[in-house]
């Protein structure tokens, strides 16, 4: 939105917090209004927009959103995606079944990612041998494409995307700012550990590898000055999605409830409280993982980086306030988090 001139900042702002951003997007949306609208539109409208608002914070640590495995632009329809609607900005995902393996085509169907985990427990528990071979194929399919990224999805997105388009790339359960220039896809570079590679702007994506050419704003290219450290910063990325991914995953896995267990005639206050109990389980063992999961990238961290400190993830919520000196060093820099 900012490369759209949808949203302005002010001059001189280096450092902007998530709470202002979340500002800057809420004023957006209001004011984005459509004025000569009937009055079911209007009505619509205001719903959608009260939805959006409800789950806007959601930003500051991540959207739901449930990708299908037969478009680029095919997404359950929940909330967050109301979001994008409201501003207007296309999400694309790169998540596909080559059409041409048939039993993949025929395993995945036209399920959604959660549908297709609750189908793989269903297959796996079930005594038709087909239906289990079924199950171990999609679940193969999951494993194999675990970049979240196939190549007729790459096919399929650099033939969707329109020439000079601005949109929401999902992958890896992260959001990438993406366009497409000279009918090649780039990925806006964010990773902290480009922070100062101010002539690092885009990443090209050209297979589901990752290892994209870097560029500048002219999509000309240029190699980070320390791709040591680049390197680094990467590796530490890759290894926090992994570990989100297992995160958000695992969670998926435990959210089905044993409804069989619930006992015939149970009144509706009895049920309302199993339902909730069953919430804070899940809410309890998500925070756990994602206290193991941090754990783990401090690790990986502490082994792969050196004793400069730098740190890399677009995912990264706290900063320690500069030093008096880099302050100085970056009075003219500009960086959004």
């Amino acid at each position: 939105m900012l490369l759209l001139s949808q949203i302005k900042l002010p001059p001189m702002m280096e450092i902007i917090t998530a709470e202002q951003l979340m500002e800057y997007l809420g004023d957006y949306i209001l004011d984005a209004k459509p004025k000569e609208i009937s009055e079911i539109q209007r009505l619509n409208y205001e719903q959608n927009m009260s939805d959006a608002m409800a789950i806007l914070h959601k930003l500051q640590t991540g959207l739901d959103v449930n990708v299908k495995f037969t478009g680029v632009r095919v997404f359950e329809y929940t909330p967050e995606c109301i979001v994008f609607d409201l501003l207007d900005i296309p999400l694309y995902h790169g998540w596909l079944v080559d059409p041409q393996v048939a039993d993949i085509v025929k395993a995945v169907g036209n399920c959604s990612y959660n549908q297709l985990v609750e189908k793989i427990i269903s297959c796996k528990q079930s005594d038709n041998s087909e239906l289990v071979s079924e199950g171990f194929v999609a679940e193969q399919f999951l494993n194999n494409t675990a970049t979240q990224l196939t190549y007729h999805g790459l096919c399929e997105l650099t033939s969707a995307v329109q020439e000079g388009e601005l949109c929401v790339f999902f992958r890896n359960n992260h959001f990438s700012t993406m366009t497409k220039y000279k009918g090649q896809l780039y990925l806006l570079v964010t990773d902290q550990g480009f922070l100062t590679e101010e002539k690092v702007v885009w990443e090209s994506l050209h297979n589901v590898d990752g290892d994209g050419n870097f560029c500048d704003s002219e999509f000309h290219l240029r190699p980070p000055s320390d791709p040591e450290t680049v390197y680094r910063g990467q590796q530490d990325q890759i290894d926090q999605d992994y570990l989100m991914a297992l995160s958000l995953q695992q969670e998926q896995q435990n959210q089905e409830i044993n409804w069989e267990q619930i006992p015939e005639g149970i009144s509706d206050l009895e049920l309302a409280k199993k339902l909730q109990e069953e919430e804070d389980r899940r809410a309890s063992q998500y925070y756990q993982e994602q206290e193991q999961a941090a754990a783990q990238v401090q690790q990986v961290q502490g082994a792969a980086s050196p004793a400069s400190g730098r740190q890399s993830g677009s995912n990264e919520r706290k900063r320690k306030e500069p030093r008096e000196k880099e302050r100085e060093k970056e009075k003219n820099s500009c960086v959004l988090l």
